[in-house]
């Protein structure tokens, strides 16, 4: 395992030293990546454009989010810029120097990365989304132009994802296996969720359900390695010894802040897709029409953007979790429900003037 780690810094180097004027390139495919981005950007603009592809997405997401932690507390798996200063491998030469940045001092277990699972996630569920939509399965490999359609998404599909474990690596935030079993990872439970139909009409009381389930069981399963002197929060410290400059750590990159982010938007959008506003909103024809589709898209970005300004206090850890939730869980909500239904209301007055 060590040879395979300081095969990894090796590579580590190799990029920082050959792909640094790609830097500012590089900073934007791992926000590509970024799970959060997953509720603020690809959620709102495909929920609008197919509700069936949005909430598969936010299913895929949470579920593989919560396996992505599972993994990370099973596998131990260090990141490059603590594990050079720990490791003895390097006792009889110098430490390797390894660059940090700002996004590099993630706080949790490094295997599989988080960023590389999550993208592979959505665009797997976006390539395939299109391709159904698009081609029919009675018309699938019938012409030439589907079979260049076809590749030339899985291309794209490989490019992104590559582009964003490059990234990680390159940051010094994960060595490159681990960003590989992220990929294949996120991919198996974007699968996974291609032959579960039933999300699309699922209950509030299945969403609440749900989210218990893996609540809970995050939380047995922290507790039954804590009884066993099992510390699954041993990479927070070491985090906060090594990183460069201590502004870098955030609490939102804890392994619990992930859970309860995750937990809020499913339970919001069980929330919304329950209510009656959201039914409301897909009452006649305005949910149909283009105009509507894209106000509610713009709508949507535009007020998500504002979520970002709304800073949740991180001096009481117990209040950050809660408000955490609670601003994840407003973000289906307000995708979902109260921007269609208010659209739907303003489209509406304005036909009855015309009229």
């Amino acid at each position: 395992m060590e040879f395979l780690l300081s095969s990894g810094v090796q590579t580590i180097q190799y990029l920082q030293e050959n792909f640094k004027g790609y830097q500012s390139f590089l900073n934007c495919m791992s926000s590509v990546g970024d799970p959060r981005n997953i509720l603020f950007v690809y959620f709102p603009l495909w929920f609008q454009l197919s509700q069936m592809v949005g909430t598969k997405m936010i299913w895929v997401s949470v579920i593989g989010d919560w396996f992505n932690l599972i993994f990370k507390w099973i596998l131990f798996g260090h990141r490059p810029y603590w594990w050079i200063q720990e490791t003895h491998f390097y006792q009889n030469h110098s430490v390797p120097h390894l660059e940090q940045f700002p996004i590099t001092c993630e706080t949790g277990p490094g295997s599989p990365s988080g960023h590389a699972m999550g993208s592979s996630c959505v665009w797997y569920v976006m390539i395939t989304s299109v391709l159904s939509y698009t081609w029919p399965q009675k018309m699938k490999h019938s012409s030439m132009f589907h079979w260049i359609a076809w590749s030339s998404l899985w291309i794209a599909f490989w490019i992104i994802q590559i582009s964003v474990c490059i990234s990680r690596v390159f940051i010094a935030t994960h060595f490159p296996h681990q960003v590989v079993l992220g990929v294949i990872g996120g991919m198996f439970v974007a699968e996974a969720f291609e032959h579960i139909p039933s999300i699309q009409t699922a209950s509030l009381g299945t969403y609440v359900k749900t989210n218990l389930v893996l609540f809970f069981s995050a939380i047995i399963f922290y507790l039954a390695l804590k009884l066993i002197d099992v510390d699954l929060l041993w990479s927070v410290p070491k985090a906060k010894k090594y990183c460069a400059n201590p502004e870098w750590i955030h609490l939102d990159t804890t392994p619990f802040a992930g859970l309860v982010r995750n937990l809020g938007a499913f339970f919001g959008l069980g929330l919304a897709l329950n209510s009656q506003i959201f039914i409301q909103s897909c009452e006649g024809q305005h949910c149909y029409k283009i105009s509507y589709k894209l106000m509610c898209v713009a709508s949507s970005l535009t007020i998500l953007q504002l979520y970002n300004f709304i800073q949740i206090p991180t001096h009481t850890e117990l209040l950050f979790y809660m408000l955490s939730f609670c601003k994840s869980a407003s973000i289906p909500l307000t995708v979902v429900a109260l921007i269609p239904y208010c659209i739907h209301l303003l489209m509406g007055q304005t036909e009855k003037k015309l009229d």
